[in-house]
């Protein structure tokens, strides 16, 4: 019997590339929680540790696909399209038959998923894994490999739901030969793979004995149909980004009007006095961005009276469009060679001991404008050696070399922003991804630094999914949250779905510590770079 456990969260994360998912397990590792990661790769070949290498049977990329060894069990098989993937992290009691018990639950968990679309499915004694068909001429649809390390599950299981068998026929799969691959859309199931994911999450959950299901992703069913919407609706639905909103499940009906008063607790005070004034001809003095001014940022009267700005890097033109942003999206130009060292001269006339560095994403250049970030940091210290550094950086669209390229320049804060729940992420963020995302965050903590994200409230998400976000992104060990109230910037831009009150904020600031954040900012008003050196001072002094 298994023990009964509080609560899982499931994730369906879409597609997702083989290694980013292993980072991401291996930091959900480190933690207490229970989690089941759901999502599909990119065509790959991963052989366990007792694959044999005449197992492969052509080149991979001759198939346009990727091979990678991994510490697993079991033998060669294949990922890709169409395929169920599914990372279970939870505790497994030590014992001499811990792992044959997790997996002999585990293939009843994908059993039962099977009966409730009408496929009998069983299991063979001689080899793991889920098959279908008759006894003596079996078809196995489901692959089982798995590591139990400290007592916490890793890898896990792959089913075929829509897969194209025919990358089975270049290698020999779990090393079986004499036995045939197949799915459930070649069983004669069709479905999508985020129905079957949800529906697996509530099996594995009751396979396993948790009490809760916390399941977020994007679902299907969460289609808004246009003819309820009324006419208001529909011509907002002429744009890509309503249109992305809609399938999300955004509601445009109870959508904040564009044209209305803000409550009196999301304006800010304009200050436009000496300090203002004095900043303001410096940035012009050195044909710099801020920022502050770019994204139309509420706090910079505050912080620009208190001589403090957050400098924008590698040009003022973003290669991509989110949903919530105002900078300007037109052809970048090319990068200035001399922009580095004018930061560091505005950090030294402003005499800053905390700096903060962010840009546009850059997804034109081959490095993701990571040398620029490099380059700023080892500026501003050369000129201003006691100054600490911030940096908020774009994803580098996941390349590992362009992110490692800021790592190894160390900056003694590495931010990047989720901003939004996963329902929402990909309407909001569309050439962003979520767990891309949490892979950045966790190889900067993976290098030893101080870590940090932000999310932008009133956007279409709930409570729940926004706790759900904050766990995640404290599942891979950041360290400073903050969060803040979205402010449509123009007409253009998503919908406000409504203003959180100061007193949830509260609410979520108490929240957001209880999970071990260091330092949290939460307020109407915060923004990603707002009170960044009490927040990195916080936090280093937490982990002293």
């Amino acid at each position: 019997m298994v023990e009964s456990r509080p609560e899982l969260g499931a994730r369906w994360l879409g597609r997702v590339g083989y290694e980013d998912a292993l980072v991401f397990q291996q930091r959900l590792r480190e933690g207490t929680s229970s989690h089941l990661l759901l999502l599909e790769h990119p065509h790959v070949y991963t052989m366990g540790v007792r694959t044999d290498p005449a197992h492969l049977l052509v080149d991979p990329a001759t198939v346009n696909a990727t091979s990678c060894w991994t510490d697993r069990g079991g033998d060669i098989t294949y990922h890709g399209p169409g395929q169920l993937v599914g990372y279970p992290i939870i505790d497994v009691p030590f014992g001499p038959d811990s792992t044959p018990q997790y997996v002999h639950t585990l293939e009843a968990s994908i059993i039962a998923l099977l009966a409730s679309y009408g496929i009998e499915a069983f299991t063979l004694k001689e080899f793991p894994g889920v098959w279908v068909g008759p006894v003596d001429a079996p078809r196995k649809i489901a692959a089982i490999g798995v590591k139990l390390s400290r007592g916490r599950s890793m890898h896990g299981f792959a089913l075929n739901v829509h897969t194209d068998l025919s990358m089975f026929e270049h290698i020999v799969p779990c090393g079986i030969s004499d036995k045939a691959v197949t799915s459930m859309e070649a069983e004669g199931v069709h479905a999508s793979l985020r129905e079957v994911a949800r529906a697996y999450a509530k099996e594995f959950a009751s396979c396993f004995a948790f009490d809760q299901l916390d399941y977020q992703g994007v679902d299907d069913a969460s289609q808004v149909a246009v003819a309820q919407e009324g006419a208001r609706t529909q011509s907002a639905l002429t744009s890509r980004l309503n249109k992305r909103l809609a399938k999300a499940g955004f509601s445009f009906e109870s959508a904040v009007p564009y044209v209305s008063r803000k409550p009196e607790w999301v304006r800010s005070e304009v200050n436009l006095g000496t300090e203002y004034r004095s900043l303001q001809h410096l940035v012009r003095d050195l044909n710099l961005v801020t920022v502050c001014e770019e994204a139309g940022c509420p706090n910079i009267y505050e912080c620009w009276k208190d001589g403090t700005a957050t400098f924008m890097i590698n040009g003022e033109r973003c290669t991509r469009a989110c949903g919530f942003c105002l900078v300007d999206t037109s052809k970048p130009l090319p990068l200035d060679a001399t922009e580095p060292n004018r930061v560091a001269q505005a950090v030294a006339a402003l005499k800053l001991s905390f700096a903060v560095v962010t840009a546009v994403a850059r997804d034109d250049l081959q490095d993701g404008g990571s040398g620029a970030f490099a380059e700023t940091i080892h500026a501003i210290r050369e000129l201003n050696p006691a100054c600490s550094v911030e940096v908020l950086i774009p994803d580098f669209k996941g390349d590992h070399a362009s992110l490692e390229t800021v790592l190894e320049a160390r900056p003694d804060v590495l931010n990047h922003n989720l901003e939004t729940a996963l329902r929402l992420h990909r309407a909001v963020r569309p050439s962003a991804n979520y767990v891309r995302s949490l892979t950045v965050l966790a190889r900067a903590k993976e290098f030893g630094l101080t870590t940090k994200s932000g999310l932008i409230v009133g956007m279409g998400e709930s409570i729940p999914e926004l706790k759900s976000v904050m766990r995640d992104i404290r599942s891979v060990g950041v360290d400073i949250l903050t969060v803040g109230q979205y402010l449509r910037p123009t007409r253009d831009h998503l919908p406000v779905s409504r203003y959180y009150h100061p007193e949830e904020f509260v609410e979520l600031r108490e929240y957001a510590k209880s999970l071990g954040f260091r330092y949290v900012e939460a307020s109407p008003l915060a923004r990603s770079s707002y009170h960044a050196r009490q927040g990195s001072d916080a936090a280093v002094e937490a982990m002293a």
